[in-house]
């Protein structure tokens, strides 16, 4: 959405209505808070990059190799990092 055509509020109007202005931004809306008539603020939805729900999220998403926690898999881990085995 662009701020042409997001609502405006001002300051007084927001802070009366921030319960409902904040579920209209979780809706997608983007809302512009003015004071005397300027804008001065942009309430926008945040987006998450991944949106986990709790341990287990992504099991059977991730395939691990059979050596994945062998010796020779955490010593060459180690070297990458500049550790001695």
């Amino acid at each position: 959405m662009s701020s042409a055509g997001a609502e405006q509020f001002n300051i007084h109007e927001a802070k009366t209505n921030l319960s409902r202005i904040i579920e209209r931004v979780e809706r997608g809306e983007e809302i512009i808070i003015s004071r005397a008539g300027h804008p001065v603020a942009k309430v926008v939805p945040l987006t998450r990059d991944v949106n986990r729900v709790g341990r287990g999220s992504l099991r059977g998403r991730l395939v691990l190799a059979p050596d994945w926690d062998s010796d020779e898999t955490n010593a060459q881990i180690a070297a990458d990092f500049g550790m001695a085995p």
